[in-house]
This record gives structure tokens, C-alpha cells and sequence, in this order.
């Protein structure tokens, strides 16, 4: 993550104060948790000023958390950016202050007062900073300068470093009772405000970047303006660097306007996102303005131009929060993991799955004839439970946990991807007890299951559409605690359809094509894939169905085009894992040639 180094803007005496209870460091506290709480603010104004102003239309309730957060990325920002140290030692002094920071948070108090003030805020609103290692380690990354060939890797490092910090802020207004909900057909939106939200920062700090040989744009973005690579680098500001600032301010400025971003968002929130993206509007304004002092010095928004964003804001917001009253809860040491160095056990808290109850232990399979990705339709739930006289709803409860052994099967063998059908959007016309029945069991896993702890990264595909909202929640909240991990990808389908993805897929590009992003006429199976819910999904390697079905049923068309089908005439609670590892040394003894010729 970058931060802006520029000199404290004391906009808020120009501003109409909001209000409520007076922004200040939690009350009760002992001096020195005051302090640092006091420290934080300062270092979050003096260095962004923007967020600064930001964290201010928060209710001030959340304000210290806001402070707390921004502080400690601005911290670990400033040691990947001194200059008069070498990139090595750099990069020692982030990964030191993030280990230092796992001890604090098992001790439960830090002698670093931002720390102190972070540690604090984890514990008292229940924030897993795991989360933030993706951002910890792509600010260890910045020691060493960046060079990015094209947009997606670009895109890229935008995701590993802003976006963990922006969720935790997510999180925060979870756990207060705000929700900073993001429509599932909107999620594209945020990624591209995050994006707009980076390159406002890269092109407000060109000058200072330049100064320390950085020029953090894509190649693919330079190459379209010959010449204005060197001309920057050299000083030089020139017609093709011109072209390329106007070009890429304009760019910046359609990624930060997203306005149904905020559809459904509680009020409060969607005025400190509106107004965020109309204060990077205003910077964008002030680098087209600077022209060649771009080089020099990083441009600002009037003053004048900040109140008459601001001041109407400030007035809205508090309206927005008195109707959302908020407390700050007492201090609580639940257990919080952070990244650090060391095995992956102490360091994350993480258990690895428990053994087979026979003791069976997974086979070995060479890695080249290792599928990448399983995806499985977990059928006959219902007919195993009529065979044994129990009502079907008993045999939903039994299947899941056939699920937990296909997880912790997966776990064992090294499999990467794993996609369970659980509920399709035809599952609708069933029984209203056994719908019931289905969708409790989810959310019970979700919040007290044993794959928890494990090293899973789950996610979930699917629409929100008569789900429950609780579980839709539920299932929201899990797919951001546990994004960080590095184990098994587990993707549950939940009120999912196949076609209906592929519908969802299309009107996704069609909004691209209006709004200019995409040329309709060169639209290639790669942009759709772009489109897709999960992007990075890769395709089905292995795609297995029990209880002696021989259909798809709807199930991942676009990932499973080339997919190995795998038939078992066994019902799914019959399952665990080695049913699983049967079906992986199965394929491992296919003959997969995707069109081609047999060798």
C-alpha cells in the first residue's frame, strides 16, 4: 500500500462539525492507550490527509479503529519507502514489525504505541489480521521496486496491497452493525474503485516516485505513448508524457465513479464511499491543473473545493449514523493471528485435518498427474436416508459430513481446488422442511464447523436471491476471513445454476461493452473468463458425481467443458475420504489430450 507524504491539511475548521459524541480515543482506557490512539490520528492526517477527512464522516465510535488501521499501513509503508536505507534492510525492518506485531497480539499490549492502538482495535471489535498478511508481504515486495509488464499485474499488486486494509474497514462496520455490503453482481465495481483509488495515489506522487527512480505504471500503459517513459524519467515533460498523464487521469477517474457500487448499503457508509470517490475526483482535477509541476511536487485540491464536497457530507453522515446507534465494546482477547515468520502452525494458529478413523492414509500421486481441481455432485442425500427409514432431511445432515471428510481428504493428498454442489437453484422445489434443513446445516458449519481452523480458503458461488440474509452473511464473512490462506480452495455452490452464471457472465460484459471497456467486436473467451464470478477459478480437471447419476445437472459448464467424468453408484453419506482419493487415482491413470493426438 502507498501513502501520500504531504503536509497536514487542517480542512475541518472550514467544515461544519458532525454530530454525536466528539471523535476521541476510547473511554476507560489507561493513558498510554490514549496516547497511541492520539498518535494514530496524527499520523494517519499528517500523511493522508484524504483519510483523514474520511475516517472523520465515520461515526465516532469507529474513528480510533479507523485512526489504528491507517496508522499501522502508513507505518509499514514508510519502512519499504526510506530511501537512505538499502532495499534488504528494508525489507528486514517490515517483516520484523509484523512479527513483532503477532507476539503483540498474543500478549495482548505492544511498547509501540501504533501497534498498541492496532492491537487494541483487533480485540476490542474481533478483527482477524490475518487478512492483512496478502498486503504485509506486498509491502516487503515494494522494497525491492516494481516493474509491471501489463494491466493485470498491476491490477494485481493494487489487489495484495490496498484491498486487505479497505476489508478490514469492511469488517469493522460489520462487527459495529453497519454493514459495508457489496452486491454480489457488484463485486467488479469495488475491484475497479480500488484500482481507480491506486492510480489516483501513483499519479498524485509522480513526481516524488520519479525522484527515487520509481515509475510505478504498467509497461503496457507506457508503450502507448512512445517516447513518454523517457521524457518522464528524465524530467522531461513533454507532449507524449502530457498525453499519457491526461490519458491515465481520465482512466482513474471512470474507475473511482462507480455509483450502484453503494446500492443496499446502509446510508451511513455509502456517504464515506461517495464522498471518497468525489474527493479522488477532485484530485484528479488538481493533476490534469498541474501540467508540468506534476513533476515536482504532488498537486492538491483547493481548499474551496474540498469544503463543497465535504460540508454537505459531514451533514449527511451524521444524519446517516444517528440512525444506527453505536457502542464501543469492552476490550476482549479472543484468539487473533497475524502473519509472521516460523512454521505455518505457530504462526497462524492454523491445525492441520484430524486423521482417518480406520487410520487409512491418502496415496501418493506424481504432481504432474495431480488434478488441479475436483468439483463434485454430492447427490443422494435424500435416497440414503429412505433406505434407512429417517425422513430426508436426515440424510442432508449425514451428507455434511461426508463434505468435512471430502475436506479433510483433500487437505491430506495436496489437492488445490475443491467445488462442492450443495444447493442448486432447481433445489427450490423441494420440500420447504428439507430447503430448511440444507441451508441451517451450511450456516452451522459456517459459524462453529471443524474446517475453520483448517488451512481452507473458502468461497461461495451462487446468487443471493431468497437465500437467507443471515447466511448470506455468513457466507460473506468466511470468504473475507479466510481469503488469506494458502491451503485448499474450497467453493461451495449454493443457489447456483450453471446457465445462470453464464447469463450473470454476459451482463457483466455487456456493461463493460456501454460503458466503453470492452469493444463488443473483439470480445475473446478470455475477457469472459475475466467475467466470471471467480476469475481466477481455473477450469475442472475431475468431475465426480455419486449416487449412480449420469448428468452434469447444471453444474460449472464453463469450468467443466473439458472435464474427466467420474460416476459412482454409491450415495454421498456413504462417503469420506478415500472415495475421494479413488476418484483423484483414477484420473491419475486417464489419458487426457484435449483434442490432440495419442502419443
Amino acid at each position: 500500500m502507498r501513502t501520500t507524504h504531504s503536509a497536514p491539511a487542517d480542512t475541518d475548521a472550514a467544515l461544519p462539525a458532525q454530530r454525536g459524541r466528539p471523535s476521541r480515543p476510547p473511554a476507560g482506557e489507561d493513558p498510554s492507550l490514549k496516547a497511541a490512539y492520539r498518535l494514530c490520528r496524527r499520523t494517519t492526517r499528517q500523511h493522508d490527509p484524504a483519510i483523514s477527512l474520511l475516517v472523520q464522516l465515520m461515526p465516532a465510535a469507529l474513528r480510533p479503529a479507523g485512526w489504528a488501521l491507517w496508522a499501522a499501513a502508513t507505518v509499514l509503508d514508510d519502512l519499504a519507502d526510506r530511501q537512505d536505507v538499502e532495499p534488504a534492510a528494508r525489507a528486514a525492518r517490515v517483516a520484523a514489525w509484523t512479527e513483532a506485531l503477532q507476539h503483540d497480539l498474543a500478549a495482548g499490549t505492544s511498547r509501540d504505541p501504533v501497534r498498541y492502538a492496532l492491537v487494541d482495535t483487533a480485540l476490542r471489535w474481533g478483527l482477524d489480521l490475518s487478512g492483512l498478511r496478502e498486503a504485509m508481504d506486498s509491502t516487503r515486495e515494494d522494497t525491492r521496486g516494481r516493474h509491471f509488464a501489463d494491466w493485470a499485474s498491476w491490477r494485481a499488486w493494487c489487489s495484495e496491497g490496498i484491498a486487505p486494509w479497505v476489508d478490514q474497514v469492511r469488517h469493522l462496520s460489520d462487527r459495529a452493525g453497519a454493514p459495508m455490503t457489496l452486491r454480489l453482481d457488484r463485486q467488479q465495481d469495488y475491484r475497479r474503485f480500488i484500482h481507480g483509488a491506486q492510480l489516483t495515489d501513483v499519479l498524485t506522487d509522480l513526481g516524488a516516485d520519479l525522484s527515487q527512480g520509481d515509475l510505478l505504471l504498467p509497461q503496457e500503459a507506457l508503450n502507448a505513448f512512445p517516447g513518454a517513459e523517457d521524457d518522464l524519467r528524465h524530467g522531461n515533460w513533454s507532449p507524449a508524457a502530457a498525453a499519457l498523464v491526461r490519458e491515465l487521469t481520465a482512466l482513474a477517474r471512470h474507475w473511482v465513479t462507480r455509483p450502484s457500487m453503494t446500492t443496499g448499503m446502509h446510508p451511513g457508509a455509502a456517504v464515506v464511499l461517495d464522498t471518497a470517490a468525489c474527493l479522488m475526483r477532485a484530485q484528479l482535477d488538481a493533476v490534469d491543473a498541474a501540467g508540468r509541476a506534476l513533476l515536482t511536487c504532488a498537486p492538491r485540491p483547493s481548499l474551496a473545493a474540498r469544503t463543497r464536497i465535504l460540508a454537505p457530507a459531514r451533514i449527511r453522515s451524521a444524519l446517516a449514523w444517528s440512525l444506527t446507534p453505536l457502542t464501543v465494546p469492552p476490550p476482549r482477547r479472543p484468539a487473533v493471528t497475524v502473519p509472521g515468520p516460523g512454521p505455518e502452525a505457530e504462526r497462524t494458529g492454523l491445525r492441520p485435518p484430524p486423521p482417518h478413523s480406520g487410520g487409512a492414509r491418502p496415496p501418493r500421486i506424481a504432481a504432474d498427474r495431480m488434478p488441479t481441481h475436483v468439483a463434485v455432485i454430492m447427490d443422494g442425500n435424500g435416497r440414503w436416508a429412505g433406505q434407512r427409514g429417517l425422513p430426508r432431511p436426515e440424510g442432508h445432515r449425514a451428507g455434511n459430513a461426508a463434505a468435512r471428510e471430502m475436506v479433510y481428504g483433500a487437505l491430506e493428498i495436496g489437492l488445490r481446488h475443491l467445488t462442492l454442489y450443495a444447493f442448486s437453484t432447481e433445489n427450490w422445489k423441494r420440500d420447504t422442511e428439507e430447503i430448511t434443513t440444507i441451508l441451517e446445516a451450511i450456516r452451522h458449519d459456517l459459524d462453529e464447523g471443524p474446517i475453520r481452523d483448517l488451512d481452507v480458503r473458502q468461497r461461495w458461488l451462487g446468487r443471493p436471491d431468497g437465500l437467507p440474509e443471515e447466511l448470506v452473511q455468513a457466507l460473506l464473512r468466511e470468504e473475507r476471513r479466510t481469503s488469506h490462506r494458502t491451503g485448499l480452495t474450497l467453493t461451495v455452490c449454493i443457489n447456483y445454476g450453471g446457465r445462470g452464471e453464464i447469463t450473470q457472465t454476459a451482463a457483466a460484459l455487456a456493461r463493460a461493452a456501454r460503458t466503453g471497456d470492452l469493444d463488443p467486436d473483439l470480445i475473446s473467451e478470455d475477457d469472459f473468463a475475466r467475467h466470471l464470478p471467480h476469475p481466477d477459478m481455473p477450469d475442472v480437471d475431475l468431475l465426480w458425481r455419486t449416487g449412480n447419476g449420469q448428468r452434469t445437472s447444471n453444474f460449472l459448464p464453463w469450468h467443466a467443458t473439458y472435464a474427466e467424468l467420474y460416476f459412482t453408484p454409491g450415495y454421498w453419506p456413504d462417503m469420506d475420504r478415500r472415495a475421494l482419493w479413488q476418484a483423484v487415482s483414477a484420473y491419475s491413470r486417464r489419458q487426457r489430450r484435449h483434442g490432440g493426438a495419442t502419443p
